[in-house]
């Protein structure tokens, strides 16, 4: 498979007008689904509505155009909220586009150097950690606005500040507030319901058009026709702006580009992982295969294109993936689609969005923060899995809470490397043969087996092998030893030392290719004597009898 191979580039062999069509109207549901998605993530996210409006169009269009999926769509999405807000908090707008463009790069440069089979390699305990983390600050950060809160002029950042500074202005709550956004959250809970009950027409009506949009609908015009007063976009943005974005390159220096690479850094990192994630989940559901290399070369390009249009990061959003399919999406055309009635919305409609309630947006992501939570997957790890994955999921989870998301995947990775480097270390043993399968050990002779890969974390159960005053020769069996690294190389080296010095001949069976690799480069063969390694134990026994009689 190449590495860079637009799926839209070998579309139109056998294209045809009947799967047009299919993918026109999968495209115009999926961009009705991301209209107030876009517009809630990017206040979630600490930027204005538009700008999340910028990067379903531009983003999702370059994507699909450029992606290794079929039907994969691209846009802002809950799991960059809260890092892109501490980016915006920490270094401003200017810092987030230069955050973005160069995560698009470092996406690129993953899909060039065919880095896309790599992201296997990220636990899914530390996944599932950081995305119920991610939905839990989420969810908290809409408090304030789904009650009407007033902060009092405090901007919290971090979710703990806003934990306190919810508890310290509970007393503010508007009633107004509370009212439509419960309003709206039942209606995002319940129309759903009425979509899959059976109530004819009216059922099939409700299930395709989307909750979210109901729930818009309802919030604007209960407080445009009665005395309800609370928060809307216009009052929070007076300046949103319905004019398509010009492109301009960021303003940056060394020291901001220092500052925000850890960020752009997790970005990529997520961007990845959750496109790619989107993609293996589309696959199974229309019988495709992705190409996870162009997937992650046409994500970058999507950043950074963007970034230059003064969006915010995007990547694969399995959830309108999921629509796109279920609607009839079979291409990138249903993509574009998606992308282009996008931005007629924000030509045309955007004065509308001024309307919109702020209780509403803050429902649409409670929603979102539950539906990303995974929290009955999560439950299941905790109560079945092993120990050390269970210890992963909570560090990771409460780190993302805590302290950002940076942290928790560094801290979550190196334990989980830890844990599993242990693991491995305990599976790892050696044993002293007696008499095995009806062999006969020659007198003099000492037999030992290893079972497991050989490295540095069990190294030192290497060094316990003990030779009595009259051993002459030491069998070590290492059929099932599948590695090992330059440590316990070391200190084969020096068991073979000890060996030398005392007499003793060193015999080895049953050497893999990886590890018989390994000890001739470090030229541990040359120093045995290649007649030392033999095929089969009973190869090494029949040699060992010949040493001991000899001596």
């Amino acid at each position: 498979m190449k590495t860079f191979q637009p799926k839209l580039f070998s579309l139109f062999k056998n294209y045809s007008a009947s799967r047009f069509v299919s993918d026109l109207v999968a495209g115009v549901i999926v961009a009705i689904i991301a209209l107030p998605l876009s517009i809630a993530l990017a206040i979630a996210s600490g930027v204005s509505p538009e700008q999340g409006l910028y990067t379903a169009i531009i983003a999702g269009f370059v994507i699909a155009f450029f992606g290794g999926s079929n039907v994969n769509i691209s846009g802002p999405t809950a799991a960059f909220a809260t890092i892109v807000a501490g980016v915006v908090a920490t270094h401003g707008t200017s810092g987030l586009i230069l955050a973005t463009v160069m995560a698009g790069i470092l996406l690129v440069l993953m899909g060039v150097f065919r880095f896309g089979s790599l992201i296997k390699y990220i636990p899914m305990t530390i996944t599932t950690g950081f995305t119920a983390g991610i939905a839990v600050t989420i969810a908290i950060g809409q408090v304030k606005d789904f009650l009407g809160l007033d902060f009092g002029g405090a901007s919290p950042i971090e979710t703990l500040e806003k934990v306190e500074a919810v508890a310290h202005s509970i007393g503010t709550a508007n009633l107004h507030a509370l009212l439509v956004g419960g309003i709206g959250l039942a209606i995002l809970i319940l129309w759903p319901m009425l979509g899959k009950a059976k109530l004819g027409v009216f059922s099939a009506i409700c299930a395709k058009i989307p909750p979210s949009i109901i729930a818009v609908i309802a919030g604007i015009l209960l407080v445009q026709f009665t005395p309800l007063e609370v928060n809307t976009i216009g009052t929070l943005y007076p300046n949103l702006t319905s004019a398509f974005p010009t492109p301009a390159l960021p303003s940056f220096d060394l020291a901001t580009v220092k500052a925000v690479l850890p960020s752009a850094f997790t970005i990529a990192i997520l961007a990845a992982i959750e496109s790619l994630l989107s993609c293996v989940v589309s696959d199974g559901m229309i019988g495709d295969r992705h190409n996870s290399n162009t997937e992650l070369i046409a994500q970058g390009l999507g950043n950074v294109a963007s970034g230059l249009f003064g969006g915010i990061p995007a990547t694969g959003a399995i959830a309108r993936t999921a629509a796109n399919v279920k609607n009839g999406g079979r291409s990138p055309i249903a993509g574009i689609v998606h992308a282009v009635v996008l931005a007629l919305f924000l030509l045309v409609l955007m004065p509308l969005a001024k309307m919109i309630p702020m209780p509403i947006i803050a429902a649409i992501l409670f929603m979102v923060a539950y539906n990303m939570s995974e929290w009955r997957h999560f439950v299941h790890i905790c109560r079945f899995s092993q120990l050390s994955d269970i210890l992963v999921l909570v560090v990771t989870f409460v780190l993302t809470v805590v302290f950002d998301l940076v942290v928790a995947i560094a801290v979550g990775l190196v334990l989980a490397a830890i844990l599993f480097m242990k693991r491995m270390g305990d599976v790892t043993n050696i044993r002293r043969w007696t008499a095995e399968g009806g062999r006969k050990i020659p007198k003099g002779t000492v037999v030992y087996e290893i079972n497991g890969p050989m490295f540095f974390a069990d190294a030192d159960k290497f060094l316990d092998f003990s030779l009595d005053d009259d051993t002459k020769a030491v069998i070590i069996r290492m059929g099932r030893v599948p590695s090992i690294d330059a440590t316990a190389m070391k200190n084969l080296t020096l068991l073979h030392r000890v060996c030398a010095e005392r007499g003793v001949t060193l015999l080895l069976s049953h050497v893999g290719d990886d590890p018989l690799t390994v000890m001739k480069k470090a030229g541990f063969i040359e120093a045995v004597g290649e007649e030392n390694f033999v095929a089969t134990i009973d190869d090494a026994l029949a040699a060992a009898e010949k040493i001991c009689a000899r001596e």
